[in-house]
């Protein structure tokens, strides 16, 4: 094949890559700004699209924000495109920032029920008796052995419940605010390529038009 890679990347490299563009991520920033400003349709069917993609990334449905996003955007009469692309304002150096504030300010409005007895220990505790039933429970599933739910159980009540509430809020204002700076940006970016098409169409018209009046 032409465009296929001469060389194939392994899985750590296309791991490295996930998480830190070869471009770097404000490169990565603007190739995704560009191609939300181009798309096709209304400047606020774009941001609604932006709002919807921006939010689902306050949720910790991962491995599912493109569905959501596309879903909320769907719903909201929003471009499913942009809101795929706006997913990209949760990347691995802004979700580190928003799980502990999402998961700090459910538990505080759900109950903080979360055992302080020295977190991060007892936040790695939990995902390590989680990760243990997801383990046992698929090898039970060949085996005699029961299924076992309490670290799931405690993982859910804990961090997936909290980190869902608590990201709600704070989901809701970044999307908005995403929403009114994206609006004027994309409505002046459309105007002014329409400006430019509308120049060139012009320069085309009196090209042939120039060109009939000489052979005349």
């Amino acid at each position: 094949m032409v465009f296929r890679r001469r060389e194939k990347r392994g899985l750590w490299a296309n791991l490295r890559e996930a998480v830190w563009p070869r471009s770097g991520w404000s490169r990565a920033f603007q190739y995704v700004k560009h191609r939300v400003n181009r798309l096709p349709d209304r400047p606020h069917r774009i941001a609604r699209g932006v709002w919807a993609g921006v939010f689902v990334s306050f949720t910790p449905l991962f491995g599912f924000h493109f569905v959501t996003a596309a879903t909320v955007a769907w719903i909201m009469r929003g471009n499913i495109l942009a809101a795929i692309l706006a997913t990209f304002f949760g990347n691995p150096i802004t979700f580190p920032i928003i799980a502990v504030f999402s998961v700090k300010l459910g538990h505080k409005i759900l109950g903080d029920r979360f055992d302080r007895g020295g977190p991060p220990e007892g936040l790695l505790q939990t995902f390590q008796a989680a990760s243990h039933d997801l383990l046992h429970n698929f090898w039970a599933m060949f085996t005699p052995d029961r299924a076992e739910w309490g670290g799931l159980q405690r993982f859910f009540a804990d961090v997936w419940l909290p980190y869902l509430v608590g990201g709600i809020i704070p989901g809701v204002i970044a999307a908005t605010v995403c929403y009114y700076v994206s609006l004027p940006i994309i409505t002046a970016y459309q105007n002014r390529r329409r400006s430019r098409l509308k120049a060139r169409l012009e320069k085309i018209r009196s090209k042939i038009k120039r060109e009939e009046k000489g052979k005349e």
